[in-house]
């Protein structure tokens, strides 16, 4: 199995429209075209939503080095709200130990302008998934 057949197995971000466009060790770049479903009452896009598209970027990024992560700490800031268009989340590895990984993830919009800042921590496990390159 390759590393992008693994993420179409998260079911809820496939439910949410998401694409993993690139993957590797400590960097991944993930897609979401905005759409109705993703609106809050206030016609924006919904905090959870952006979650969503960064915390994919960030798992894909930790796990593409090839053991199980999972994130034992997470957090987002916004800076700006948008109600259609594309959203990008960008993923690049900060610290890298042997069982700890901190990321950074940058939220744009397609005019390359930050919407969210997400830092995430995980926890890397003695578990090789094994990918095919």
């Amino acid at each position: 199995m390759t590393i992008l057949e693994f993420f179409k197995n998260d079911r809820y971000a496939a439910f949410s429209g998401i694409e993993l466009l690139e993957v590797e060790p400590g960097h991944a770049k993930t897609k979401m075209e905005i759409r109705d479903m993703h609106l809050n009452a206030g016609n924006v896009v919904q905090g959870g939503a952006i979650f969503t598209l960064a915390d994919l970027a960030f798992a894909a990024a930790v796990n593409a080095y090839g053991n199980l992560a999972m994130s034992i700490e997470t957090s987002i800031r916004y800076f700006k709200s948008t109600g259609a268009g594309t959203l990008y989340a960008e993923a690049k590895i900060v610290h890298l130990h042997k069982k700890l990984a901190t990321f950074e993830v940058s939220v744009t919009n397609e005019k390359e302008e930050l919407i969210a800042l997400f830092t995430a921590t995980a926890y890397r496990k003695d578990i090789p998934l094994n990918f095919e390159k």
